[in-house]
């Protein structure tokens, strides 16, 4: 029998709903803005707040702005939902993106992760607490990379051979990219227009690495 817990406004935990009712869930929702993460019958429903969408919305033009400087071809795939029906666990980022896989990937409408990689870097916005830990499910699907944001600092981790999580000083996708200069971005984000500041983000890309090819 399904239990529910509602932690905050916008934030419900059900229990013991099975990986058939998950599925039906995540394919009946009508709204794209709803983050559903699940784990062995354990589903979190989120809201996300303005600043949450605001703040992932930042960190994947940040990710594009410095790609689309340094020519390195990505694909994004933004809150795709991602499920592993062995483990009966799935997630979906706030954004995510395929770099060193993107060529396995082109042209593909759909991912089938029993044949195709999955992406190689997934964002998450955590100012607000999860009930669930992600990380295990992002293992559980190989993902490499994962940076996790809390509103002041950046942590970026990094799958290892054990399959766990190990916070790292350099991201496996962009491994030339200063990470304490995201951060500092985002610090900036409410001094002027957006516009304006993207366009300092990508001259402190320029200036930094010399265009492409760094």
């Amino acid at each position: 029998m399904a239990t529910v817990e509602i932690q905050t406004a916008g934030h419900v935990v059900l229990y013991n709903i099975a990986w058939s009712t998950y599925e039906a869930i995540v394919a009946d929702n009508g709204n794209p803005g709803t983050r559903f993460t699940y784990d062995r019958g354990t589903l979190e429903i989120m809201s996300p707040s303005k600043e949450h969408e605001r703040l992932k919305k930042l960190i994947g033009r940040m990710i594009e702005a410095l790609t689309e400087e340094l020519e390195i071809p990505i694909q994004s795939v933004g809150s795709t939902t991602w499920k592993n029906a062995l483990r009966e666990q799935g997630i979906e980022a706030d954004e995510c993106y395929y770099v060193a896989n993107e060529s396995r990937v082109r042209g593909s409408r759909e991912v089938d992760l029993s044949v195709d990689p999955p992406p190689d870097l997934a964002i998450e916005v955590e100012i607000t607490g999860s009930w669930i830990d992600k990380l295990p499910i992002y293992a559980g699907l190989g993902v490499p990379e994962v940076w996790r944001y809390d509103g002041k600092a950046l942590r970026v981790e990094v799958l290892q051979a054990d399959a766990t999580y190990a916070g790292q000083t350099q991201s496996r996708a962009f491994p030339f990219l200063p990470l304490a200069d995201i951060p500092r971005f985002l610090d900036q984000r409410d001094a002027t227009d957006e516009t304006t500041w993207i366009r300092s983000f990508r001259e402190w890309v320029r200036r930094v690495h010399g265009g492409p090819g760094g």
